[in-house]
């Protein structure tokens, strides 16, 4: 097994980059999900896991320290925040310090793909690692035999874009093997599992010159749903936590246990 992509987002719920190589910590990757957007008018933070509102979010880039792209126009960090505000409608100010109880809204995939339904919940950021803007864990870990599988039921290829992971990992394993791992070393750098991901509707929208693709969640919901200690959720990939800091790149070698 070898990292195959190495991927970063360095504003929440925006396109990101892809390296060739990174610096991993305590708090994942370097400028990863270092930044936010604060929706003025509900005091939430910004995700496309609350589609009607922030799906535009997926059509912008944001690059380094920080530089973010939308529709062929680059801007710095000192006007990135009045181009977001006119992408999305919305008066959005961008940060990189949570607020003390951070909260986003997202979609429950299972009534919107069931039922057609817009039901949303609120969901608090930082509550595996505080004063960050990560859902669940510093990083997040999918495998190229996961992406195999969804399209094997989909009947088409599934960018791994779509699912938003840090690290893409190379293996022959059948299934969902990262559902199972405990740690990994990647290179120089010991990842602790710490839940199986769970899937929202962010996979199925449109990301970039991608076209929305119901599949990407769909297949999940129906074959590949996995009990946690959060409840049963259709699940691609795994949250991480790094116990041991380095430098990764492209085509370290994978391996699993301690």
């Amino acid at each position: 097994m070898h990292l195959s992509s190495l991927h970063r987002y360095p504003v929440k719920s925006l396109l990101g980059e892809s390296l060739q190589r990174a610096h991993l910590t305590e708090t994942g990757l370097d400028g990863d999900r270092r930044y936010a957007l604060l929706d003025t008018a509900t005091g939430l933070i910004a995700s496309a896991k609350h589609p009607r509102l922030w799906r535009s979010l997926l059509t912008a880039k944001a690059e380094g320290d920080l530089t973010v792209h939308i529709n062929g126009r680059a801007f710095t960090r000192e006007d990135a925040g009045k181009a977001l505000n006119e992408l999305t409608g919305r008066d959005v100010t961008l940060i990189d310090t949570p607020p003390a109880t951070a909260q986003l809204h997202r979609a429950v995939p299972e009534k919107l793909l069931d039922e057609g339904v817009e039901e949303f919940t609120t969901s608090t950021l930082g509550a595996i690692l505080p004063g960050t803007f990560f859902d669940f864990g510093p990083v997040h870990v999918i495998t190229t035999a996961t992406l195999r599988s969804i399209g094997e039921h989909a009947g088409h290829d599934i960018a791994p874009a779509r699912y938003r992971p840090n690290l893409v990992i190379d293996t022959d394993t059948p299934g969902y093997p990262e559902d199972t791992w405990d740690e990994i070393t990647v290179g120089p750098v010991k990842l602790k599992a710490i839940v199986p991901s769970p899937r929202c509707v962010v996979p199925t929208l449109a990301h970039g010159d991608l076209p929305p693709d119901p599949d990407a969640m769909c297949v999940l919901a129906k074959h590949h749903r996995v009990e946690t200690e959060y409840g049963v959720f259709a699940t691609a990939g795994a949250y991480f936590s790094v116990l041991e800091p380095g430098d990764v790149r492209l085509g370290d070698a994978v391996k699993i246990g301690g």
